[in-house]
């Protein structure tokens, strides 16, 4: 019987697996335990624990001489995570149960009365808020390097003319001045997302507890207004398990990765021998492992890659969060991970396409000689019929088409048709349609609000000069 009984035991070890030869305590442990990547939060943790402690202090909750030592302990742990670290003890589940164990090892059974009127559920709210509002803080400061990356190219090209793709097939002249100034404007509404989001988490659930508030006399004003937060949370249920915050940064963070990896995919074309348009840093690229003639845009490709990892963090906690019913579940544990990646994603990204405008060098001769080869002002001609001919647009648009098949057919541009065959075409054409043929002209008639003439592209970069507080 005896042997029976341990054979089964050797059995239930072997069935747990080889790393979990301690059985199911093992895995629980290790499934539990979030240190590993919630020690990211130390800061902030020690930063609210400051602001609750003094507040407990405050209202009398615990001793002054008790609120003393809790922020002085924690000023300590402080200093010995910047110099070493912060520490991984699984046992002790999370950064909040670390924090607390160093605390009582520093000032003794004074540090149990830190976690009075709270508990781990409004205290990880609170922490992961704080990291987020101060990774939106880092991200807008870098998404407005970018844009002054775009500017100062956009600034030396505002005159430089390039082909205006649509279904990347050469459409229309434009500037390439104009082409990076849409890039900023995305960008820009990037940063206003990242502002919203910021707006929208600026609510402390600091004193929440663990769903229903707590009956202790807390000032949860003074510890939102300590904290840097507009209000507290209205509502304890919510606050402990909103992560509508985290949310909004994955949405704010996947719109701009899209913006960046367009913006990354326009270099990887113009860098290509058909294209030439550019020539990218040789700090942004690589060579290959066996064609020496080879200068590979990988940087620009990883952004490309990168924008999939941060969609799909998105993706992960909406799937995580879609059937969580009030207040908090285990679950949401897996909340922080897919935010730090995509965070550190996303400023990977932005920092590599900050390098990649402001240090790429552009071929501008290329570029116009691409512009004026594709028929880009074919339009042009059409426009011309409608404004000096009175010809209907329908008509002007056939015209044109014979136009250009005309030109395909003899191998030129086509304002280098002869005007006795373009008077073949339509007899109502004379030589001052030779005056709207060209790429500069057709870029410099391009003179609307938000157009492509030099003009404007020099009118929307001051003005977005002056919106970035910068001097003219």
């Amino acid at each position: 019987m005896s042997d029976k009984r341990k054979d089964t035991g050797t059995s239930s070890n072997q069935m747990w697996g080889g790393r979990f030869a301690e059985g199911p305590s093992a895995i629980m442990r290790e499934i539990n335990a979030s240190i590993p990547f919630d020690k990211a939060l130390w800061r902030q943790d020690i930063a609210a624990s400051k602001a609750h402690a003094q507040m407990l202090g405050t209202q009398g909750i615990i001793s002054e001489a008790d609120c003393e030592a809790i922020i002085g302990g924690l000023g300590q742990i402080a200093d010995e995570y910047t110099r070493d670290g912060v520490p991984e003890d699984w046992d002790l589940e999370d950064i909040h149960m670390t924090v607390e164990a160093r605390l009582t090892e520093l000032i003794g059974p004074a540090a149990g009365r830190l976690h009075t009127a709270r508990s781990r559920n409004d205290q990880v709210a609170t922490d992961f808020r704080l990291w987020v509002r101060d990774t939106i803080d880092q991200t807008e400061a870098l998404l407005a390097q970018l844009q002054l990356a775009l500017l100062s190219q956009a600034e030396a090209h505002a005159d430089s003319i390039m082909p205006g793709f649509t279904h990347l097939q050469t459409a229309q002249p434009v500037t390439l001045g104009h082409h990076l100034m849409a890039y900023f404007e995305m960008i820009e509404r990037d940063r206003n997302r990242f502002n919203d989001a910021r707006t929208r988490l600026s609510m402390s659930p600091l004193g929440s507890a663990a769903l229903a508030g707590t009956g202790f006399p807390i000032d949860r004003d003074m510890t939102a207004k300590a904290l840097g937060f507009a209000a507290p949370t209205r509502n304890s249920l919510d606050a402990v398990s909103d992560r509508d915050f985290a949310l909004d940064i994955l949405m704010a963070a996947s719109q701009c990765a899209l913006h960046l990896s367009r913006l990354a995919e326009e270099f990887i074309i113009w860098a290509s021998q058909p294209f030439g348009f550019v020539r990218m840093a040789d700090s942004l690229s690589t060579g290959s492992s066996i064609m020496p003639q080879k200068k590979n845009p990988d940087a620009a490709e990883l952004v490309r890659g990168h924008t999939g990892r941060i969609i799909g963090c998105a993706t992960s906690l909406m799937i995580t969060m879609k059937g969580l019913p009030l207040a908090y579940s285990k679950d949401m544990q897996d909340d922080k991970p897919p935010v730090f990646e995509a965070a550190g994603l996303l400023e990977l990204c932005i920092a590599a396409m900050t390098g990649m405008v402001a240090d790429s060098s552009f071929n501008t001769a290329r570029m116009r000689q691409a512009a004026e080869l594709g028929y880009a002002t074919a339009t042009d001609l059409a426009d011309w019929l409608v404004r000096e001919a009175d010809v209907p647009f329908r008509e002007a648009h056939h015209i044109t088409g014979a136009a250009v098949k005309r030109a395909e057919a003899d191998g030129v541009a086509l304002d280098q048709l002869p005007l006795s065959v373009l008077q073949e075409i339509d007899s109502r054409i004379d030589d001052r349609v030779f005056g709207a043929l060209s790429v500069d002209a057709s870029v410099a008639s391009r003179n609307s609000y938000g157009g492509t003439a030099p003009d404007q592209v020099k009118a929307q970069i001051a003005a977005a000069k002056e919106r970035m507080g910068m001097k003219q």
